[in-house]
């Protein structure tokens, strides 16, 4: 079957919140799935015009919150409205502090975030580039040093039909499983 048109059905897509604050330090959040790790200590989003957009190039930061099954709601509700007509940190009822090393706020409610500065930003193009300076995560969302999605619930979002989704199981390690048809136990 052919499917016309331009409907994504690229997977994964992130639910990530991005936290910003206005020129006056008001803090404003909202919901993208355009973006991904671009490099080590990297991330970039690909974003249209928000208040967000505007925030981030008066102060050259943001934090980046993962959305989970948790924090769905709000996540959700900081995409339906306009941070420009609505005070959507007091709205949602969210508890807000400075974080520690970026002009941006950190969402509480939320148990991993990502504190970036802002390394490029085009305004044509909506491409924005962000050095992750600082991790942020819950000791509830950890095992052996590591987040681990099987405490943390990070929750996707499907562009094709208009859901959020659960990160499943483990099926397999990356590097290794291969390994069986390339017969031999190298690890890569």
């Amino acid at each position: 079957m052919d499917i016309k048109g331009s409907q994504a059905v690229i997977l994964p897509e992130g639910a990530f919140v991005i936290g910003t604050y206005d020129a006056e330090g008001k803090p404003d959040a909202m919901i993208a799935a355009w973006g991904a790790q671009s490099d080590y200590g990297e991330i970039t989003f690909f974003l249209a015009k928000h208040k967000t957009t505007e925030n981030i190039k008066v102060t050259k930061a943001f934090t980046v919150a993962f959305a989970t099954e948790e924090t769905m709601v709000i996540s959700d509700y900081f995409g339906l409205v306009s941070g420009n007509k609505d005070d959507k940190i007091f709205k949602s009822g969210v508890h807000v502090h400075k974080a520690p090393h970026v002009n941006a706020p950190v969402i509480e409610e939320y148990p991993l975030t990502l504190e970036c500065e802002v390394k490029s930003y085009d305004d044509e193009t909506g491409i924005l580039v962000g050095t992750i300076v600082n991790e942020l995560a819950d000791d509830s969302i950890m095992t052996d040093g590591n987040v681990d999605p099987d405490k943390f619930h990070p929750i996707l979002f499907d562009p094709g039909t208009g859901t959020y989704r659960k990160i499943g199981p483990v099926v397999g390690k990356a590097f290794h499983v291969g390994l069986q048809i390339r017969n031999d136990t190298a690890e890569w």
